[in-house]
């Protein structure tokens, strides 16, 4: 499944005072890229959400950044130079894998297996492959 939008890391979650009890939540960006990746596969998957043993496959595709040369732009988009600044590759998975949680499979605690990679693209996106076991 390919879906077509921006990743966005996992940020640490924010605390808040309600009355005497403290709440986490979500920063506003990550909250939103959340419910956007939840509402893309649900119209790209319309069978039940798994509930099996689970091997998920991830690809992040994350923009090029703008003041490259040329060469190293190529380079980039070729795959010869992957990212490795950050965000950090397990902040990716964490906000997608939660976000496609009641869609793809029941939770994402199903997932027994996981491979995932990051690449530079023109095209910002997520592509996932998830098999039942």
């Amino acid at each position: 499944m390919i879906l077509h939008i921006e990743p966005v890391e996992q940020a640490r979650p924010r605390a808040a005072h309600i009355g005497r009890r403290i709440i986490m939540y979500d920063p506003e960006k990550v909250k939103k890229f959340k419910k956007e990746l939840h509402q893309l596969a649900k119209m790209g998957y319309k069978d039940e959400p798994l509930d099996g043993q689970l091997e998920v496959d991830v690809w992040f595709y994350r923009p090029v950044q703008k003041s490259l040369s040329k060469k190293e732009r190529a380079r980039r988009l070729s795959g010869e130079h992957r990212p490795t600044v950050k965000p950090d590759l397990d902040n990716y998975i964490k906000s997608a894998l939660d976000a496609l949680n009641g869609v793809l499979w029941t939770d994402d605690a199903r997932i027994v297996d996981l491979h995932a990679h990051k690449y530079y693209s023109d095209r910002p996106r997520i592509e996932i492959t998830v098999r039942e076991l």
